[in-house]
């Protein structure tokens, strides 16, 4: 079949890869001048290696990515170090994930089995020792965790809101000190909303491990991208769909600036917003359905400065009530060494946000003074003059937010109009957003859509 594909983020190319394999001849197109989508990167003049524009892992228990990655032979690209995660709390940073040994130990026989058994231990033990939190609260929170990451079934949880889910299990103090940030910060005037089960999946699908390519994601991309040319794929960037159209004879044209080519199937990759806007020819239900999933968007602050700022930490999960001006700081090359980017201090500074929140209209200084303040809390000898560059990038559809019984809302990779299909990070459900689901449901895609009719 002659298949069309709108989109080449991990979902498109992944889905490419998979058609190309089986026969078909595949077109992607992509607006943006470069394939990856959230997972992009770009690279400065004095890197060796490129930076995503958004930040990015993966976790040890990714089957899906590592199992591409390994067909695609680059998986001595990809390796797992154990960065510190902390708390903000009350202005103090508790690292709860800090490992307890070295990777010596994966050395040893069964190392990896004991390494990450001793990684799992070492978060539990710093959340015992959570000290703004009583002893028995603390407790909650691990047999809480310990309950949730051993339960099979998420069916259930999606009958309620994680705010009062974990609320009762854990206690009122211990969520508010632990979980509420989280919520909050992702999903902001709508976190007393979300469903137990996206919070299950966070639970049982995370590693302390934290997995990068050499080169960066966007090495990653670029080989899964020559991959699908070397399988006769066309990747066509710059190129953006302004409209999907069936046809009497049940093909499916996609309207672009100066042409408008007919397939057989067509794969939409773009958000639910976006595939509504461009196919007029949706039924009115199942438009309204697909502009009733909600999501948050997302606003990055990059900074390249001269020497580190914080005391060894990767992420600092900072709660609303903190005050600072950004929900997550990132300390990228605590996680990833500087020598691969000409030795700067990388620093990301990150919030999830309404798409109509001033962040978004705000150049990338006007943004930087906003920021400084907070990135001064966390070290007051922070100064301007570290600052050697500053990129500021953002997404308007970053973080899908699902609801109670939101299983019951997602909508099927077929849409009403034969022949055109639609995957993107709204259907990964109960999972959260990443490369990982990105992989898993463009190969699902690809099944369906490559399969004879």
């Amino acid at each position: 079949m002659n298949i069309g594909i709108i989109g080449a983020g991990v979902t498109g190319l992944t889905a490419a890869y998979d058609l190309t394999r089986q026969g078909h001849r595949v077109t992607l197109y992509e607006a943006r001048p470069y394939v990856g989508g959230l997972a992009a990167g770009f690279k400065d003049e004095a890197w060796d290696w490129s930076l995503e524009r958004f930040y990015h892992h993966i976790f040890a228990s990714d089957r899906d990515i590592i199992t591409l990655v390994k067909e695609l032979g680059i998986a001595d690209m990809l390796f797992f170090p154990s960065p510190v995660t902390s708390i903000l709390k009350d202005g103090k940073c508790y690292p709860i994930n800090k490992p307890l040994v070295g990777p010596w130990l994966e050395r040893l026989p069964l190392g990896k089995t004991l390494s990450n058994g001793a990684d799992l231990l070492a978060t539990a033990l710093r959340v015992l020792a959570f000290r703004p939190i009583p002893f028995l609260a603390r407790l909650r929170v691990g047999l809480t965790t310990a309950y949730l990451r051993y339960n099979p079934r998420w069916q259930p949880l999606e009958r309620v809101t994680a705010d009062a889910w974990l609320s009762r299990a854990a206690g009122a103090r211990a969520y508010e000190a632990f979980w509420q940030p989280l919520l909050e910060g992702k999903f902001g005037p709508y976190y007393r909303e979300v469903n137990m089960a996206w919070f299950w999946a966070r639970i049982v699908a995370r590693t302390p491990k934290l997995g990068y390519f050499e080169g960066g994601f966007q090495a990653f991309l670029d080989a899964l991208a020559a991959q699908v040319r070397a399988q006769g794929g066309d990747i066509r960037l710059e190129h953006h769909v302004r409209g999907i159209q069936p046809t009497a004879d049940g093909r499916i044209r996609l309207e672009l600036r100066d042409e408008a080519p007919l397939y057989d199937r067509v794969l939409a990759t773009c958000s639910p917003a976006m595939l509504k806007e461009r196919t007029p020819a949706l039924p009115a239900a199942y438009a309204a359905g697909l502009e009733d999933l909600l999501s948050m968007g997302a606003v990055v602050l990059i900074l390249a400065v001269t020497q580190p700022v914080s005391a060894g930490h990767y992420w600092i999960n900072i709660p609303k009530r903190e005050g600072f001006p950004f929900l997550a700081f990132v300390e990228h090359t605590h996680y990833i060494d500087r020598r691969h980017y000409g030795g700067d201090t990388l620093l990301y500074c990150g919030d999830y946000l309404e798409p109509g929140h001033p962040y978004f209209e705000m150049e990338p200084e006007a943004l930087l003074e906003r920021f400084i303040p907070g990135i001064q809390r966390l070290n007051p000898a922070f100064d301007r003059s570290w600052i050697r560059k500053v990129w500021k990038f953002s997404e308007s559809y970053a973080q899908p937010v699902p609801l109670v019984n939101h299983s019951q809302r997602i909508p099927p990779l077929e849409t009403p109009l034969p022949n055109l299909y639609m995957a993107n990070m709204s259907q990964v459900y109960p999972w959260d957003r990443g490369t990982n689901y990105a992989v898993e449901i463009g190969r699902r895609a690809a099944r369906l859509v490559g399969a004879a009719s």
